[in-house]
């Protein structure tokens, strides 16, 4: 049995989350509240960084979630989710590490004030700049494509999709990006995107909590 400890707004948990279903196989999903289980015995015994997400198969276990893509890619590669033309699996790969080395940077303080309310203006305005280099990478990588590997879903765009699927409430646009924005109105009908959808009660909810730790409370 495979098994996910994860928390349902974490966007690092998600990918794997969709994956898993994109790649139609069972697992057992084990949520941790992360004031305080990530430094459980049992957990830290799983991962000593206390991080999640967690992926047990059987008697493997993997932290890092892209160490956890490229493990189901490989152990269960039908649905394939990489392409075998070399420039597709280059693009793919560009598009996961951009996403990771920049676009999820970029983005923390947009996600400070839009979710937060913590505003920094110049911290603000440089985020804008920074995520709209991205979204002009995106796009070019994008091209005419259904996804970015090509016609067929990719991780890729399970990376960046999860990621995407919060631009709203981080206040960034799509609207010079017409591409892009089918691209993700594409990915958010998919049925794994709708199954680890997070609800409007679960975002308050989670909003209150991280602005009462962030004021001591």
């Amino acid at each position: 049995m495979i098994t996910l400890y994860h928390t349902p707004l974490s966007i690092n948990s998600r990918r794997v989350w969709v994956t898993l279903i994109e790649k139609g196989l069972e697992f057992e999903l084990k949520a941790l509240d992360l004031t305080g289980d990530q430094f459980e015995p049992d957990f830290l015994a799983l991962n000593p960084f206390h991080h999640i997400p967690v992926l047990v198969d059987g008697d493997y276990t993997i932290i890092e979630s892209f160490a956890m893509l490229d493990y189901l890619e490989a152990k269960y590669p039908s649905p394939a989710l990489m392409p075998t033309q070399p420039e597709a699996v280059a693009r793919v790969r560009m598009v996961q590490m951009v996403t990771l080395n920049e676009m999820l940077p970029a983005t923390l303080p947009l996600t400070m004030k839009h979710l937060f309310g913590k505003d920094d203006p110049e911290a603000v305005a440089q985020a804008y700049e920074k995520t709209a280099v991205v979204l002009k990478f995106w796009a070019q990588q994008l091209g005419d494509n259904t996804f970015f590997g090509g016609q067929q879903l990719s991780l890729a765009d399970i990376v960046s999709g999860t990621l995407a699927a919060w631009l709203p409430e981080m206040g960034l646009s799509l609207a010079d990006y017409p591409t892009l924005a089918v691209w993700r109105q594409r990915l958010m009908e998919r049925s794994a995107w709708q199954q680890t959808h997070v609800s409007q009660a679960q975002l308050e909810d989670f909003k209150l909590r991280m602005r009462q730790r962030m004021m001591g409370k």
